[in-house]
């Protein structure tokens, strides 16, 4: 006859009332997520595995960035060492015009976006700090702000609309000295690499918004972090692109 003890009992789940504004779950006694996060069940991924794919997922874009801006610099480098026949002198001349860039204001823009990248590390890591005191939040009594990175965030996303705002004047002063898109080949690409450049980094801006906005919707503190860490990378990326683009610009004229 199989002994069976009358006080062992099935573990019933207990009400776990999170931070961040996340709803109240069902947290087993024993046992673990199984992932090292904070997943759910089999078929739920956990919170590391969702930081692990995103960090790809946007590894795998920036390599598309990557060949965008190659192409671009391979055209710009064969056009500038390109040539034509001067009947006058009996050879081939270049007739490659440099661009006179507004080198103090895209030296400040540069200083601007700089300044950016370091204030998105701050909020980076002050996102993964919140994931890792967000427990400590279900202990009665105790109260830990998990939105320590939103300052850090919203510094960074006035300093990003304030380098836009400098390649704006940027453009703004060539034009007022009568260069356009259309002035010559070298100014056609100062304005097509700015402005590619731009426009990928106002794609950073919109999602570190949408990371600002998940306090206010309540979004757990988990995915708070996912969002400001793959954006914190791709705008890493962005501020090195810009470092090599006006580099490309300057010495390449």
């Amino acid at each position: 006859m199989p002994y069976s003890n009358p006080k062992s009992r099935v573990p019933t789940p207990k009400p776990a009332y999170g931070g961040g504004g996340r709803r109240p779950t069902d947290r087993w006694p024993t046992g673990g997520d199984g992932g090292g996060g904070r997943g759910g069940g089999d078929d739920v991924p956990s919170y590391r595995e969702r930081l692990r794919r995103y960090r790809l997922l946007i590894a795998f874009g920036l390599s598309s960035v990557v060949m965008i801006f190659v192409s671009f610099t391979t055209a710009f480098l064969v056009r500038k060492a390109g040539s034509v026949w001067d009947p006058a002198s009996n050879e081939y001349v270049s007739n490659w015009v440099p661009t006179t860039l507004p080198v103090k204001t895209l030296l400040a823009n540069t200083l601007v976006l700089l300044l950016s990248s370091l204030t998105l590390e701050i909020a980076r890591r002050r996102a993964a700090e919140d994931v890792v005191l967000a427990p400590i939040a279900d202990i009665p009594g105790i109260h830990i702000s998990d939105n320590r990175s939103l300052p850090w965030l919203w510094t960074t996303i006035v300093l990003g609309l304030a380098f836009l705002g400098g390649q704006y004047l940027a453009w703004h002063q060539l034009r007022l000295s009568h260069i356009d898109i259309e002035t010559n080949v070298s100014t056609s690409f100062f304005f097509m690499l700015t402005g590619v450049h731009a426009v990928h980094l106002l794609g950073g801006i919109l999602a570190l918004l949408y990371a600002g906005m998940t306090w206010w919707l309540h979004r757990p503190p988990e995915t708070r972090r996912i969002v400001i860490d793959v954006t914190a990378w791709y705008w890493h990326f962005m501020a090195v692109l810009w470092i090599y683009v006006f580099g490309l610009l300057y010495f390449g004229r």
